[in-house]
């Protein structure tokens, strides 16, 4: 299985980054190609994006920074994304975001969606600036 890890060094504290990563309400605000709209259901929360509609999920630990973001048609697919915040000594906080290419995906498509990550990264980046 392949994997694409994308990390930055934010000028902020580690319970800042967790904080604003881990809000579900904040993914449309960084995550501005995966969830071109969130909306909440009786069930949770849904992505919509230029691949449709998916069910989304958070589940963070403070004390470890983890952030797992879980993402599939239905709560029984859904995918794992791991992400963690950690203190750098300095002050600062590297942030990591994992994605993982599943058995029926296309390589071009799962560049692609890497592609657009990194570019995520950037309104991430910019909002800690």
């Amino acid at each position: 299985m392949k994997s694409r890890t994308v990390t930055t060094v934010l000028p902020a504290p580690k319970g800042e980054v967790f904080a604003y990563m881990s809000e579900i309400e904040n993914l449309p605000e960084w995550a501005t190609e995966f969830a071109r709209e969130l909306h909440h259901d009786g069930d949770g929360y849904k992505v919509l994006n230029n691949l449709g509609e998916f069910r989304f999920e958070i589940r963070a630990d403070e004390e470890t920074g983890v952030i797992d973001m879980l993402a599939g048609l239905t709560a029984e697919q859904m995918a794992v994304f791991p992400t963690r915040a950690v203190e750098l000594p300095d002050g600062r906080t590297a942030y990591s975001f994992t994605m993982f290419q599943a058995p029926e995906m296309p390589d071009e498509l799962f560049e692609r969606q890497y592609e657009s990550l990194q570019r995520e990264f950037a309104n991430i980046e910019a909002r800690f600036e």
